[in-house]
């Protein structure tokens, strides 16, 4: 079979397998929002103008009086036709409301990712090449103190320091009132959610890197590449960093739950109005369409992530099969 029948097969099977896991997300996604108190209605509850009556025909229109069951296989059918759902305020399609606050988080996550990897890696190789110096000191006694603060944390004292004291940066949102499109203002914006996210991944990264290019190292061809004459950077770019950042893939993908549970944080800090901004408010105004819709494409986009690392491996690892 060649290469490009593999994969193909490989992929199928993946998604065939990660059916039921959806499903699953679903079902206990779908339960969770009914189960929770006063339900999507409560909020109509403190308004004294309105009446049990405006209750119930809010509840019949929304298909909250039929039972549970029904309900979810509504819910389903919505998601495969496109739309799904509708929210309560508005009765906008759920998708396109998602859509809408989408290219604002992978702008926040995409940056902070990005920086994360380059420098995470960068005081990782540094920390293997140089074991138990005190660089390598100092870069693990940091990655351990950002790991033991929350991330609300770092963006609070940011937010205090950068922001109230010295008053270099803005407090949050995305552009200053008027700049809209405003490439400068934007990045003037992006610093802090950015840092801090940043801050966080790198602390997880730097060690996984580490740890992966101080294994490889220390393998017997390493040493035979510098019997040969090739001189340490030769060695690292030609022989190690091909060998070492295999795990550092499978991370990737692993650590995009974690990615997307520190934006939500960072952009309730900072007033960032992406999709975890949007979960907020949603849970706020008990808007379950929203709240389910975020569930579900939160769970797909971290299972389409782990596919494509699985399938990354793969390729660049000749040890693995697509199997």
């Amino acid at each position: 079979m060649t290469v490009r029948g593999e994969l193909l097969g490989f992929v199928v099977r993946r998604i065939m397998h990660s059916i039921p896991l959806v499903i699953g997300v679903s079902i206990i996604g779908f339960s969770i929002m009914h189960l929770a108190p006063g339900g999507p209605l409560s909020v109509y509850t403190l308004n004294p103008t309105i009446t049990a009556a405006d209750l119930e025909r809010l509840r019949v229109s929304l298909g909250l009086d039929q039972p549970l069951h029904m309900q979810y296989f509504g819910w389903v059918k919505s998601m495969l036709t496109g739309t799904w759902g509708y929210t309560i305020f508005g009765g906008r399609p759920v998708l396109d409301v998602i859509l809408e606050r989408l290219p604002a988080t992978l702008l926040l996550m995409g940056t902070s990712l990005a920086l994360a990897m380059i420098i995470g890696t960068l005081l990782g190789v540094l920390g293997a090449v140089r074991r138990n110096s005190i660089f390598d000191y100092l870069a693990t006694t940091g990655a351990m103190f950002a790991l033991s603060f929350p991330t609300f944390w770092f963006g609070l004292m940011a937010i205090y320091i950068f922001a109230i004291e010295l008053r270099w940066l803005p407090s949050g949102g995305m552009y200053d009132f008027g700049e809209e499109g405003n490439l400068l203002n934007l990045i003037k914006h992006l610093i802090l959610p950015v840092t801090v996210l940043t801050l966080v991944l790198v602390a997880t990264w730097s060690r996984y890197a580490r740890s992966s290019f101080l294994e490889v190292i220390q393998q017997d061809y390493i040493r035979t590449a510098r019997s040969k004459g090739l001189s340490g950077g030769q060695v690292l770019a030609r022989h190690a960093f091909p060998n070492a950042v295999i795990p550092l893939v499978a991370l990737l993908g692993v650590q995009l739950p974690t990615l997307f549970s520190g934006a939500l944080v960072a952009e309730t800090i900072f007033g960032w109005p992406g999709m975890g901004r949007l979960f907020v408010d949603a849970l706020n105004t008990q808007e379950h369409s929203i709240l389910m819709g975020m569930v579900m494409f939160t769970a797909l986009f971290v299972i389409v992530a782990n596919l494509i690392a699985d399938i990354a491996i793969a390729l660049i690892d000749p040890r693995v099969k697509l199997a």
